[in-house]
């Protein structure tokens, strides 16, 4: 072991987190030969397959599952100390930094992100992971993402937050809805067919609030994303529930058929929209200015919308 080389930490570690051989090669920018000899020399090291092949992808066996948080955190002190080293110039710097939002997040806040950043390190590459929110909070400890952009709060040790908005939730609906108007009560709310979109992206209070009322929806669509509703809404007589901002975005998208935004019938309270990241971000330059341009890009967002 004395002669371990350090370079298999990268290949051990990447191979975990995409659980692919070929994702990994992609990500690393070699061979999967190459990811194939490295995980060969892995495997003759701890005497342990370490990973098994099966529909899934590579599983890690309980001994890779027991190295992966010492080896990432391994691999978070080399990359710090690294970074730390080269003067980090946001101008020039090639680095790539990973933020997790749901699609409501990506169509609401990251096109003003990109905007801001494009002007500010023009040659960083982002990478947006998919949020689920259960997860967020292991993610921002192992390193597996940079910050986190949601509107649940998050009570790890560890986890950093700051408010980013303020918002509100709201019903769209088809605006020629055969049966509703200006308004709707709770008996036009219930009577309906509803689309929902399940709790993974972080959106459950208003479930939340129907289930302390001890009513129920007619669901006839669940859905795991938002994105899709602006096709799927106009033309039926559906109801779904979701922050405000995106439904009036809906609304100003040229549909075929028009969609319109209600007050709900029962009271849901206001949420506030987070950047979440990990206290020892702050310790590296360039983690810590990425965490300053999110917050300035979205904070004067969130301020001209209201």
């Amino acid at each position: 072991m004395a002669s371990f080389d350090l370079n298999l930490i990268t290949t051990f570690i990447t191979v975990y987190e995409t659980q692919s051989v070929t994702v990994t090669a992609q990500r690393l920018f070699v061979t999967q030969p190459s990811v194939s000899y490295a995980l060969a020399k892995l495997r003759e090291q701890f005497d342990d397959v370490l990973f098994v092949r099966n529909r899934q992808g590579m599983q890690p066996t309980r001994l890779a599952t027991q190295l992966y948080g010492s080896f990432k955190e391994a691999s978070r002190c080399i990359d710090w100390a690294v970074g730390e080293a080269r003067k980090f110039d946001p101008r020039h710097s090639q680095r790539q930094f990973r933020l997790a939002l749901s699609d409501l997040g990506e169509m609401a806040l990251l096109p003003r992100l990109m905007e801001h950043l494009s002007h500010q390190a023009p040659n960083i590459e982002l990478e947006v992971v998919p949020l689920e929110i259960d997860q967020v909070g292991i993610w921002l400890n192992d390193g597996h993402i940079d910050a986190a952009i949601c509107s649940r709060k998050l009570t790890d040790n560890g986890v950093v937050s700051r408010v980013l908005m303020k918002e509100r939730y709201v019903c769209l609906l088809d605006a020629a809805h055969p049966r509703i108007g200006d308004s709707i009560d709770m008996q036009q709310f219930l009577a309906e067919p509803h689309a929902l979109v399940t709790r993974t992206s972080g959106h459950g209070m208003a479930e939340e609030a129907l289930q302390r009322l001890g009513v129920e929806r007619r669901i006839k669509l669940r859905l795991p994303h938002f994105s899709v509703l602006p096709r799927l809404i106009p033309g039926t007589e559906m109801l779904v529930i979701l922050p405000s901002q995106i439904a009036e975005s809906f609304c100003e998208m040229p549909l075929p058929r028009q969609l319109k935004t209600l007050e709900l019938p029962f009271e849901v309270p206001a949420f506030e929209v987070s950047l979440h990241w990990h206290s020892r971000s702050t310790q590296s330059t360039a983690l810590d200015w990425f965490l300053r341009q999110v917050q300035v890009s979205l904070e004067s967002a969130g301020e001209a919308d209201a």
